[in-house]
C-alpha cells in the first residue's frame, strides 16, 4: 500500500515546501489549509512535477467542526503513516493589548489542534509500529522572555508535547520529531517587521526545511536548524536532567523554613 503524508498549513510557507520535498521524495500527500484555490494550485503542481498523487483536505483547523473532518480523516485512512503539523499563527502583540478572541484562536490552532491530530492517527501508529510524527514549533520555546507572550509559551506547550510523545511513540516504533525554526521567512511575518532584522538572524524556508528533513534523516528527535553545534543543546538538556532527582521531595527546601 502507498503511503501519505498528511502536512497542515501546506498552502505557504513552511508547509509547501514541506509538500514539495516530501513529493520529490516519491510520498503521496494529502494537504490542508483554509485556502482552496492555493491548495489546488499547489496540488497541480506537484502532480505534474513529481508524478505522486495529492490530495487536498480545504480546513480551518480553528473550527471544531473543520478539526473534527481532519481527525476523522486521519483516523480512518490507512494509508496515512506521516502527520505534520504546521498550521499556527503568531502576532498577538503586548499581552496587555491583546484582543481574547485572537489569544484562543491561537492557543486552539497551535496547541488545541496540534494535540487533537496527533491524538487521531497516534493509536493506529503505534498499533502498526511504525508512523512519523513531526511537530514545527519554534525557537522561542526556549526563551519565552524574547518574544511575545502567548506565542512562545504555545509552542513550548509544543516542545514538551512532542518530547512526551517521543517517550511513548518511540517505544513503538514511531519517530516523533519536534522542529524548532528561528526566524524563518514566511508570511508570519510581515517584510516591514523583517528589514528591521539582521539578514544573518532570517533563514531562507526551503533552507530551514531542508536542515529539518535532514535532522529527521540522522533520527534527530529535536532540530534546531540554526543552531551549529548540538552540543550546546545537549547540555541544555543534561542540565535539566540534572535537576530531577530534586524537584519532587517531602519536605520544602531548608531556605523556605522559619
Amino acid at each position: 500500500m502507498t503511503t501519505k503524508a498528511l502536512i497542515t498549513g501546506a498552502s505557504s510557507g513552511i508547509g509547501e515546501v514541506y509538500a514539495d520535498r516530501l513529493a520529490r521524495r516519491g510520498q503521496d500527500l494529502v494537504l490542508v489549509a483554509r485556502s482552496t484555490a492555493k491548495l489546488e494550485a499547489l496540488a497541480a503542481r506537484l502532480r505534474v512535477e513529481t508524478g505522486v498523487s495529492v490530495e487536498i483536505l480545504p480546513a480551518d483547523l480553528g473550527k471544531a467542526e473543520d478539526l473534527a473532518r481532519v481527525e476523522a480523516r486521519l483516523r480512518s485512512d490507512e494509508a496515512i503513516d506521516t502527520l505534520i503539523n504546521n498550521a499556527g499563527i503568531a502576532g498577538e502583540g503586548p499581552f496587555a493589548d491583546a484582543d481574547p478572541a485572537f489569544l484562543t484562536g491561537l492557543i486552539n490552532l497551535n496547541i488545541v489542534a496540534v494535540t487533537r491530530l496527533a491524538a487521531a492517527i497516534a493509536p493506529r501508529l503505534a498499533a502498526n509500529g511504525a508512523g512519523t510524527i513531526i511537530n514545527l514549533t519554534s525557537v522561542t520555546a526556549l526563551m519565552p522572555d524574547g518574544f511575545t507572550v502567548v506565542y512562545p509559551a504555545s509552542k513550548a506547550f509544543v516542545l514538551a508535547f512532542t518530547e512526551a510523545l517521543q517517550v511513548e511513540l518511540g517505544a513503538k516504533g514511531v519517530r516523533v520529531q519536534a522542529v524548532l525554526p528561528g526566524i524563518t521567512r514566511t508570511a508570519i511575518w510581515e517584510e516591514e517587521q523583517l528589514s528591521g532584522i539582521p539578514d544573518e538572524m532570517v533563514m531562507e524556508v526551503d533552507e530551514m526545511v531542508d536542515a529539518a528533513l535532514a535532522g529527521l534523516d540522522q533520527g534527530e528527535r529535536i532540530t534546531i536548524p540554526s543552531l551549529p553545534d548540538t552540543a550546546d543543546f545537549d547540555t541544555y538538556l543534561a542540565a535539566r536532567m540534572a535537576l530531577r532527582p530534586n524537584l519532587s521531595h517531602r519536605h520544602a527546601a531548608d531556605r523556605y523554613r522559619r
